[in-house]
């Protein structure tokens, strides 16, 4: 049974009709395309360079609408930045720094299981994965049991919508998990996006100015600009559901060079029950030409 758990993949069906997103394996990973037309790349093993800032469990890259990749990995200012991924810097057991998943230092991840369905139109995409640290019984053991189960709709009018539930379930006690320690507390869900010169953020209520520590901006931020091929201009909505264990939610939002990052759970910790996982909510709207809040709104029902 444990071997059979382990089975990298397992592929099916649910309609009897020819699901417009699938999946196809390549090397590292898996695409996952709509019609044939790549969407995004989820990173199964992992990828490094020279053996440093090892990493797998995200994507990269993620396409525009038209096909040109919105994500970035590896990149020069910030080699530990992987496309869309969670992780946080404070990973504790009994209160003693193990491992930094933001920085990737002294963290080992891996991927048990990869199960992908479709229903209808849709893709789901389900994975299993373990946290390791050499300073936790030595790597021989996993703390954490992470699945994430992610959603992929298939084009609707301009956009498409992809949704994203992390459940977190610690396998010893007294484990915690928390932003950077400074006033920024980053960590959670973020994207390393390839920013345009005329970026711009909008949340519900307007226009955003990106600070150096969080921001308030309600549960979504539009990042907008000229994106895509021929100048188009398009962009990206990143939502945390309003389900999610902290709220307000607060947002890191960087112009140049970095990553944006939907704050969780902050600079203070939050302890992970060995009984019942934490589950964390968001959703990515990946369109061309302009979304207003009302249609985001409307998509994100």
């Amino acid at each position: 049974m444990k071997k059979y758990l382990l089975t990298t993949v397992f592929i099916f069906s649910l309609s009897a009709l020819v699901a417009q997103v699938t999946m196809k394996k390549d090397d590292g990973g898996f695409w996952i395309k709509e019609k044939g037309e790549n969407v995004f790349f989820f990173q199964k093993e992992n990828k490094s360079i020279d053996g440093k800032f090892i990493r797998c469990n995200y994507i990269h890259p993620l396409c525009t609408l038209d096909g040109t990749v919105m994500t970035e990995d590896f990149p020069e200012d910030h080699l530990h930045h992987r496309g869309v991924f969670w992780a946080w810097h404070q990973i504790k057991i009994n209160g003693k720094q193990v491992a930094d998943g933001w920085e990737l230092n002294d963290f080992n991840e891996k991927i048990s299981s990869v199960e992908f369905k479709q229903i209808d139109s849709k893709g789901i995409l389900k994975t299993t994965a373990e946290w390791r640290s050499p300073r936790w019984n030595e790597g021989n053991d996993p703390f954490v049991e992470e699945y994430a189960l992610i959603t992929i709709h298939p084009r609707t009018a301009n956009y498409r919508r992809i949704d994203f539930e992390i459940s977190l379930l610690a396998l010893t006690d007294h484990v915690e998990i928390g932003g950077s320690d400074d006033e920024k507390g980053y960590g959670g869900f973020s994207v390393r996006m390839k920013l345009p010169e005329d970026v711009r953020f909008e949340g519900r209520d307007g226009l955003l100015e990106p600070q150096n520590t969080a921001i308030e901006g309600g549960n979504f931020v539009r990042i907008a600009g000229t994106i895509g091929k021929n100048g188009q201009q398009g962009g990206m909505v990143i939502f945390a559901s309003p389900e999610n264990p902290v709220q307000p939610q607060t947002w890191i939002l960087r112009q140049k060079a970095s990553m944006q990052n939907a704050v969780f759970p902050g600079r203070n910790t939050v302890s992970l029950s060995t009984t019942t996982p934490l589950v964390l909510k968001y959703s990515l709207l990946i369109y061309a030409g302009n979304m207003s809040s009302r249609q985001i709104t409307k998509a994100l029902k």
